[in-house]
């Protein structure tokens, strides 16, 4: 299952106010970079996830948000750095640039 158009022009657009954002699709999924430094990643079912480093990681998880793990068939779950957004950023891009802001000074 690949991400929809739609869900990409969405992601570009909320995250718009940083600027110039680059996509790039992998493994089903898309990257987006700002200045070239990834900063979230657009999961396949339309999920929005930032990429947590340092303190930042603390900021994320006292908002409440999860981190991504998965698990390959028969293996052991697999954690990686990133975590949902705050659901209050879907709809306000100036709240979701403020966190993509927060996540790309700790990367």
């Amino acid at each position: 299952m690949a991400v929809s158009q739609g869900d990409i022009d969405r992601a570009v657009e909320l995250f718009s106010g940083l600027g110039d954002i680059a996509t790039r699709k992998m493994m089903g999924g898309l990257c987006l970079y700002h200045e070239g430094t990834i900063f979230a990643i657009l999961m396949s079912d339309g999920a929005l996830l930032l990429k947590g480093a340092g303190d930042f990681i603390d900021e994320l998880e006292a908002a409440g948000c999860t981190r991504w793990t998965y698990s390959r068939e028969g293996g052991k779950p697999t954690a990686m750095p990133y975590w949902s957004m705050p659901d209050a950023a879907f709809d306000d891009p100036d709240l979701a640039c403020d966190w993509a802001r927060r996540a790309l000074a700790h990367l």
